[in-house]
C-alpha cells in the first residue's frame, strides 16, 4: 500500500485539516481556487478521501462558513460581561472588526453561504451562536432603557453592517490601519447615538 493511500485511511482529524487548508487556499486564491482534488493533494491523501467528509465543493464551502460563524461566536463569548452598554459595545465592535479584517475572504463566504439551501440546521445554529452575544447585549440594554425598543436581532445586525462597512474601507485602503481605532470609536459613537431613546 502506498504512503498516500495509507494516509487516507490512517489520518488523524482529516476533516479539520481539510478545512484548515481550504481556508488558507480561500485566503490566497479565493473560492475559484478551491477544489476537493487539490485539497487532497495538499494534505497528502487519496483524491477520494475528502468526499468522505464533503460530498462536493458546495458542501465544503458550507462547512467553511459554519466553522467561520462558530469561530466568530467563540470570539464574542470570550469577552468579559459588563453591566453597562458602552464598554461591551466597543469591545464587541473591536472583536468583529478584527475578525472581519483578518478573515475578509472567509467572512464574505460566510455571508454568501448563510442561506445555503443544503446547509440545514447546522448553519442556522452557527449563525445564531455567532450573534447571540451581540443580540443579548442589545436586549439587556433595552431592558435597562439605554437604547431604543425594537427587534434586538435587527438592531444588532444594523450595528454589524456599520462595522462591516468600516472593515471594507480598511481592506480597500480607503482608511489607513493607523487610523482604525479613531474610525472605530467614531462608528461606535454614531451607532450608540442613533440607538439612544428619543425624547
Amino acid at each position: 500500500m502506498s504512503l498516500t493511500r495509507a494516509r487516507s485511511y490512517h489520518h488523524g482529524d482529516l476533516r479539520a485539516e481539510l478545512l484548515q487548508r481550504a481556508e488558507t487556499t480561500l485566503r490566497e486564491s479565493g473560492v475559484d481556487g478551491l477544489s476537493l482534488r487539490q485539497l487532497a493533494r495538499d494534505v497528502g491523501v487519496s483524491h477520494a478521501a475528502p468526499t468522505r467528509h464533503f460530498r462536493d465543493k458546495q458542501a465544503l464551502l458550507d462547512a467553511l462558513a459554519v466553522a467561520g460563524f462558530e469561530r466568530l461566536g467563540e470570539s464574542f463569548d470570550a469577552l468579559t460581561p459588563a453591566e453597562s452598554f458602552a464598554e461591551p459595545m466597543r469591545a464587541m465592535a473591536l472583536t468583529y472588526l478584527r475578525f472581519a479584517t483578518e478573515n475578509s475572504a472567509l467572512l464574505a463566504l460566510m455571508f454568501a453561504r448563510r442561506h445555503s439551501p443544503v446547509a440545514g440546521d447546522e448553519m442556522a445554529r452557527a449563525v445564531d451562536h455567532a450573534f447571540a452575544r451581540p443580540v443579548s447585549l442589545i436586549a439587556n440594554a433595552q431592558t435597562r432603557g439605554e437604547i431604543i425598543p425594537g427587534d434586538p436581532r435587527r438592531i444588532a445586525l444594523t450595528a454589524v453592517a456599520a462595522l462591516q462597512g468600516l472593515a471594507t474601507f480598511l481592506g480597500s485602503g480607503l482608511v489607513f490601519p493607523e487610523a482604525a481605532d479613531a474610525w472605530l470609536d467614531d462608528t461606535v459613537t454614531h451607532v450608540m447615538l442613533g440607538l439612544r431613546p428619543r425624547p
